[in-house]
């Protein structure tokens, strides 16, 4: 059974900063790719950052690249998402996700394990 469980989340102002971590259990983490997605109050679930296995590839969605960066350190079964200059439209419960792959992964259908999400909200 695979455990992945957020953290973080908060309330920030526009242009602040917030650091988010996924914390996995129950699996060989070093291996796989893992992915942060977010889902905005009636929108649906998108992908935000992905990172392959051994940390050396990423990619992210064109509107948080330059501000969120997303990092993992596998002696601690932890990915993150380092976020700045968060705008309003960030705003979205955060959710992390392994696949089965050691790659980078953009589709959500790749990924099978999910975390419960940490809320982050930016006020204007």
């Amino acid at each position: 059974q695979v455990q992945l469980v957020e953290s973080g989340g908060g309330l920030v102002q526009a242009g602040g900063s917030l650091r988010l971590s996924c914390a996995a259990s129950g699996r060989t983490f070093s291996v796989y790719g893992m992915g942060w997605f977010r889902q905005a109050p009636g929108k649906e679930r998108e992908f935000v950052a992905a990172i392959d296995w051994s940390g050396g590839n990423t990619y992210y969605t064109d509107s948080v690249k330059g501000r969120f960066t997303i990092s993992r350190d596998n002696a601690k079964n932890t990915v993150y998402l380092q976020m700045n200059s968060l705008k309003p439209e960030d705003t979205a419960v955060y959710l992390c996700a392994t696949s089965g792959y050691t790659k980078v992964v953009v589709a959500q259908y790749e990924y099978r394990y999910w975390g419960q999400g940490t809320q982050v909200t930016v006020s204007s």
